[in-house]
């Protein structure tokens, strides 16, 4: 058994400096390893062979460019050049064809020093924009050589504009981009927001963007089995309790604590947090909490934190009308990473 008692996500009110968010833009852990030679393209989806080739080209083309620091030496300067072709690339695909991880890989290829590379998902960008202020985060980007947007979110238009205009500045300083994206309410398709909506929603900046089709199913459940089913509450409480590091909380008390804590901070939330052992877990109450969870989801997928559970399986946690309104995409993706999270706990029921 651990020595301790597990801890308790709800017991965690974490608070999280501007300077943390700024230090944390880069690519997640679970993605720290990824390059272009560890992403297993489908042989069935030629267009993800050709991403890699693609996006291999994108990041040796920005080795030649120089960026130090706001207001010094600048790519769009007189001497050198800058180079001819978009400056940024949208990886237009469903969930889980491995966009991040080539989003990620872009991030490593760039020859640059991590200090002037910046990754990071939307609301991260725009939690950095609340936290320091337009015009200081215009400065402290600015002299980056590559930024990185993951889940560009588009069904906010006041976030959208702000960041937009963010981009705007930061291409004209010499910024090189690079972004995935969500889908817009009422936008269902095939659950991913196409690249011509993409582009004319950032309006202006269209033309720096090089959109790259990305096909495939996703590859989290390509060949695997289904998620296991819930276990019991005592299996879950033992786990929790016989594994250093687990926390233990009851699902509904969750989701009345996340409301209480700025998704900002939900990475936080989880910091030294080895498993994550929840009881008592079923559907979502309403749209609020179940965009929490999401965001969650994402930042323990990040983490590559293990999800053990009780209740209700995961594929049921979202009602009908969610799964097919505006923010379905959102709702799949936390569905397919909560399940992978499930298969990664599952030996802590057998320690």
């Amino acid at each position: 058994m651990a020595d301790a008692g597990p801890q308790a996500l709800c017991a965690r009110e974490p608070r999280v400096p501007a300077e943390r968010l700024v230090a944390e833009m880069v690519p997640p852990p679970r993605f720290d390893s990824v390059r272009f030679d560890t992403y297993n393209p489908d042989p069935a989806q030629p267009s993800q062979s050709e991403a890699v080739t693609v996006l291999s080209g994108f990041a040796a083309g920005l080795g030649g460019a120089h960026a130090s620091g706001a207001g010094k030496k600048r790519w769009f300067s007189k001497k050198p050049a800058a180079p001819a072709g978009p400056r940024g690339v949208y990886l237009d695909g469903g969930y889980g064809v491995g966009k991040t991880h080539l989003l990620a890989s872009l991030w490593h290829a760039t020859p640059a020093e991590p200090a002037l590379k910046a990754f990071g998902t939307f609301v991260e960008l725009t939690n950095l924009v609340g936290a320091l202020g337009f015009q200081q985060t215009v400065q402290t980007l600015g002299g980056h050589r590559l930024l990185c947007i993951d889940e560009f979110e588009l069904d906010d238009p006041g976030d959208t504009v702000l960041v937009s205009s963010l981009l705007s500045r930061l291409v004209e300083q010499g910024v090189a981009l690079a972004a995935t994206s969500n889908t817009l309410p009422g936008k269902l398709g095939e659950g991913r927001f196409a690249a011509a909506d993409f582009l004319r929603e950032i309006q202006g900046l269209s033309a720096h963007f090089r959109p790259l089709r990305i096909d495939g199913q996703d590859y989290r459940h390509r060949g695997l089995p289904e998620a296991p089913a819930p276990f019991s509450d005592e299996q879950v409480a033992k786990a929790a309790y016989a594994t250093d590091g687990a926390s233990l909380d009851d699902f509904p008390g969750l989701l009345e604590h996340l409301a209480r804590v700025h998704p900002s901070r939900y990475g936080a939330l989880t910091d030294g947090i080895t498993a994550v052992c929840l009881t008592d877990v079923g559907p979502v109450p309403d749209q609020s909490t179940a965009l929490r969870l999401v965001v969650l989801a994402d930042r323990l997928y990040d983490r590559e934190v293990p999800v053990l559970a009780s209740g209700v399986p995961f594929d049921r946690l979202f009602s009908d009308d969610m799964l097919n309104g505006g923010y379905r995409k959102k709702y799949f993706r936390a569905i397919s990473r909560l399940t992978a999270l499930a298969r990664d706990a599952k030996p802590l029921v057998s320690q």
